[in-house]
């Protein structure tokens, strides 16, 4: 999503410097071209050089530093830009862009900057709810500034409320939300992800379950979003935020899960099953919990729903994508499942790999198709991958509706 995209990063005096480096870190990792321009202060916590490390580009902090005699950097700069991002946000620097003052590099180029703006402010809960800031934001605001608001929370200064600069994942997802509005090829499709574990209770204290998080389907979920999909999200337990703008279904066992899928699946286009559904379930659960007791105890299991198989079964124009998550074998387990669950693609990956088992934010997947592709992926974070097989399953719906 952010592969090649030019991001211009303007950091002033703050504490809340060191996650600007996290960003550019992050954004750099993502494959966007990212520069950044510092204030004075901005460098008195963190030296310069090590954004230049983490970006790969020159910083700048001098209006008349030319680094290149063919431009003017401020205007070259602002000129550059896909996206600007103002972070931290001073009450100084939001003051000085809201009267049109330029005494620096940051202001100078943001004053000659075209592309859209964004400021994340972060400062004492007071300096930010001061008339005088809230007004200046409310100007910026007018003139067609966007703002990432703040979050709530402990200050360096020891208060305890909003002013803290939002977190670095939560403005990647914003920018990434952002450039998704040019490439939403999935508009007009509604997609179901299912995410997270199911849980089939023993008695009213104790179940049996697995390892997801739903780290996997969360993001599937929220890059259908980015492109445009209306998104309905069945989700098993899992201390993840969902994706703002999906219609969530909390779910809890394999039955639930099915219920609430089969609701759903004649009006869906596209079916992403990441969820890591309970194959068995006990015979039946305790009304009261189970006591301990001297010896041994058994449970008896029977065999949970088939989703996918059911889904299989009952497919109409829907591409339908499932998960086989494996120990071993997975080429041979992951084309016997797409043969015999009539999927359109199987999403694999050993979960024995420490980059890309269940919790981790990265994933090195490989897509079996039914046409007989195999396209095997390199390590990707998760919203990567999400992207990759949503592009796939587009393209493949395509080729059905033709």
């Amino acid at each position: 999503m952010l592969k090649g995209k030019k991001i211009l990063l303007c950091i002033t005096g703050g504490i809340a410097v060191y996650k600007m480096c996290a960003l550019t870190s992050k954004l750099t990792q993502k494959g966007a071209h990212v520069k950044v321009i510092m204030s004075e202060s901005a460098t008195e916590f963190v030296a310069p050089l090590t954004f230049k490390a983490l970006s790969k580009n020159e910083v700048y902090t001098d209006t008349f530093d030319e680094k290149d005699a063919r431009v003017i950097a401020h205007i070259d700069l602002a000129d550059w830009a896909d996206l600007i991002l103002v972070g931290p946000a001073t009450a100084n620097t939001i003051g000085k862009l809201a009267n049109g003052i330029a005494d620096n590099m940051v202001t100078t180029t943001l004053l000659a900057a075209t592309s859209d703006v964004w400021i994340a402010p972060a400062m004492n809960v007071h300096m930010y709810d001061h008339p005088a800031v809230q007004k200046n934001i409310q100007t910026l605001y007018d003139y067609g500034y966007r703002f990432i608001n703040p979050g709530e929370g402990y200050l360096a200064c020891g208060y305890i409320g909003k002013g803290r600069l939002e977190e670095p994942e939560k403005i990647i997802a914003h920018i990434e939300e952002y450039f998704s509005k040019e490439n939403q090829f999935l508009k007009n499709q509604r997609v179901l992800v299912t995410a997270g574990p199911t849980r089939e209770k023993i008695d009213p204290v104790r179940f049996i379950s697995n390892s997801s998080t739903g780290k996997m389907g969360y993001s599937v979920a929220q890059q259908a979003l980015n492109l445009g999909a209306e998104v309905i999200l069945v989700t098993g337990p899992s201390h993840l935020t969902p994706p703002k703008g999906a219609k969530v279904i909390s779910v809890e066992s394999a039955e639930e899960m099915y219920e609430a899928v089969m609701d759903h699946y004649d009006k869906t286009d596209i079916v992403i099953k990441t969820a890591a559904v309970s194959d068995y379930k006990p015979t039946f659960a305790y009304e009261h919990k189970v006591k301990k007791q001297e010896g041994k105890e058994s449970i008896e299991f029977v065999r949970t729903k088939d989703i996918l198989l059911e889904l299989g079964k009952r497919k109409k124009h829907q591409i339908l994508i499932g998960f086989a998550a494996e120990t071993q074998n997975m080429e041979k387990y992951a084309k016997d499942k797409l043969a015999k669950k009539n999927a359109d693609m199987i999403v694999a990956n050993n979960v024995n790999s420490k980059d890309s088992g269940f919790g981790t934010d990265t994933n090195r997947v490989s897509l079996y198709l039914k046409n007989g592709e195999a396209i095997e992926l390199p390590l990707l974070s998760k919203e990567e991958a999400a992207f990759k097989i949503l592009e796939k399953a587009y393209q493949m719906k395509g080729m059905v509706n033709k």
